[in-house]
């Protein structure tokens, strides 16, 4: 009978960690792993057309299990692509094993054909990064690599030389129990009294939340209720701590609206529940300010903290509450739910209204249409980008959605690898892909992926042939828009000659016909709809002397409402808001 291989080795500890797909793509350094795979009924090899759709797919199936997920690459150029998807996952705390396939062993520090340093190029985006270069390094490095990914919840690489991975493993290697999940942290009782002491002292306390959050909604609710707190978010947060949430005050940041600016800045009491914001210029420097993490390399990089608690959010709300003095007055909530509510009137649902004539289609008004005909369980994938902004703004999360993107790493083209991930874990569940025609056309190629194993996806296709937020980056800067316009095809016309469902939408009054079709398709489909180019875009004239003006307006614009009060100054918009 035949030894394991170093190979087979690695796949049966793929599969004892729950691990069930390998998205790559083949190569020679790589075959003797993928025929492991082949041989294995317990795992599928899911052949992308480009690795970096595997590291994103890989990332997406991690975030929504919280559980180990894996890619892999072949040598040298195989293995580069990865890089992107990977820094995603690692940025967005996603389990991922990364298989960095090399070359042969004997030719490594030769510049030998396609020779890489994976030991070194994946640094930067890694806990953990080893090259196996002998076979009594198994089963070692690969359950380290893997506790370091599941442990601290980012990627792992493996490098391994093709001839090492077809030797045989070694005889009697000890492949102890992994840790697959991870646990709850408890902070201290030092600093849950120091920190109920400050909630007690304070008259005006806002909670701003995180992705962080998640699992703890009930108890962050059960918390402001007792400190008639608004309840703020960051675009991470958003799925899980909007919903049944009589105390939101909305979204703060770039992309923020309603209220949550305010909220956050006019308390006298900030706490930062799970959140690791990165824009800094959003948080108030002049408010008292604690921050509750579970990663304590979190604590206090944003922002100065006049406290830092060490601890996952629901066990800190959990051990805390109890401690806090209810508070029973509501002037300061109230006032925040006003202006919150006045900002969702007046100007964020502006743009959903009255738009039934107009083409080119309004984006928002698509986004609108989408979150009322998408499933109570959807899984949205966001491209970065103005769908970020339409999907911050328009779409509803419930408890049971899920909205995931490159919310941590802004990469193009992340929305569609996602949903083929998000995909594979359920092909029940609608998985819709919120596309721009630039992050769609940068990794198109792997729509065939779709065809390929019948994934249902849908891909709604945001096609304004421009980079809309580089346009609106320029116009803030005070610079004209330069090297943003793309000529697309028509869309619809290439996924039939894929042969899968396509329709082409120009006219809004078809839209939501057009939608239902999509969803309701039992397989692949992509619709294709052209929306209006000029939303944020540069106006026609703008004076030397009005582009630092309009950088601070445009600042108080999204800080103020977003989208919505910005939309007036470009043409297609301003028939909504007379002019100033």
């Amino acid at each position: 009978m035949a030894k394991r291989t170093v190979a087979e080795q690695y796949v049966d500890i793929l599969v004892r960690t729950g691990v069930r797909r390998l998205y790559g793509v083949v190569g020679d350094s790589l075959n003797p792993v993928v025929d492991a795979v082949r041989r294995n009924a317990a795992i599928d090899w899911i052949q992308v057309r480009h690795e970096e759709t595997a590291a994103f797919a890989a990332g997406a199936e991690a975030q929504l299990t919280g559980t180990l997920a894996a890619c892999a690459g072949s040598c040298g150029p195989g293995h580069v692509h990865l890089i992107n998807g990977l820094y995603d996952a690692h940025r967005s705390m996603a389990p991922v094993l990364a298989l960095a396939s090399h070359i042969p062993s004997s030719e490594i520090g030769t510049s030998y054909f396609q020779e890489t340093h994976p030991e070194r190029l994946f640094q930067e985006c890694s806990h953990y990064c080893e090259l196996i270069s002998h076979p009594q390094q198994m089963p070692r490095v690969l359950q380290t690599a893997v506790q370091y990914a599941v442990g601290r919840s980012g990627v792992s690489v493996v490098a391994l030389p093709g001839d090492i991975a077809s030797r045989p493993a070694p005889e009697r290697a000890e492949e102890h129990a992994l840790v697959t999940s991870r646990p709850t942290v408890r902070p201290g009782d030092e600093e849950i009294d120091r920190l109920a002491r400050m909630v007690n002292a304070a008259e005006r306390v806002t909670l701003f939340c995180g992705r962080g959050c998640a699992g703890a909604h009930e108890e962050v609710m059960a918390f402001a209720e007792l400190l008639k707190a608004p309840v703020g978010h960051a675009l991470r947060g958003k799925e899980w701590i909007q919903y049944d949430n009589p105390y939101d005050v909305g979204m703060s940041g770039l992309l923020g609206y309603g209220a949550a600016y305010e909220a956050t800045h006019e308390c006298d009491l900030l706490i930062l529940l799970g959140t690791d914001f990165p824009y800094g210029a959003f948080l108030p420097a002049d408010v008292r300010t604690v921050q509750v993490d579970v990663r304590a390399e979190h604590l206090g990089r944003r922002s100065k903290l006049d406290l830092a608690v060490w601890g996952d959010v629901r066990e800190t709300l959990r051990c805390l509450t109890p401690k806090v003095h209810p508070k029973t007055d509501r002037r300061f909530l109230d006032r925040m739910l006003r202006k919150h509510a006045d900002a969702l009137e007046g100007v964020v649902k502006a743009y959903t209204r009255r738009v039934d004539r107009h083409i080119p289609i309004h984006p928002e008004y698509v986004a609108s249409v989408l979150d009322e005909e998408a499933a109570d369980d959807a899984v949205f994938t966001v491209d970065t980008g103005m769908c970020n902004v339409w999907a911050a703004r328009y779409l509803s999360p419930n408890g049971r959605r899920r909205m995931i993107g490159s919310f941590t790493h802004g990469s193009m083209a992340n929305a569609l690898p996602q949903a083929i991930g998000a995909q594979f874990l359920d092909r029940r569940r609608q998985v819709i892909s919120m596309s721009g025609d630039g992050g769609f056309t940068m990794l198109m190629g792997d729509f065939l992926t779709l065809v390929q194993y019948d994934l249902p996806v849908k891909v709604i296709l945001f096609n304004n042939s421009a980079l809309s937020m580089v346009e609106l980056e320029m116009l803030v800067a005070g610079l004209p828009s330069y090297g943003t316009g793309y000529r697309n095809p028509d869309f619809a016309r290439i996924a039939r000659a894929a042969g899968v469902y396509g329709e082409r939408v120009e006219k809004p009054k078809n839209l939501r016909s057009a939608l239902r079709a999509a969803l309701r398709h039992k397989g692949p489909a992509l619709l294709d709809i052209v929306t209006d180019p000029n939303a944020l875009s540069i106006p026609p004239k703008i004076k030397a002397e009005m582009v630092t003006g309009f950088a601070l307006s445009a600042s108080k614009m999204v800080l103020a409402g977003g989208v919505g009060k910005m939309v007036q100054m470009a043409r297609s918009n301003l028939r909504h808001v007379p002019r100033p």
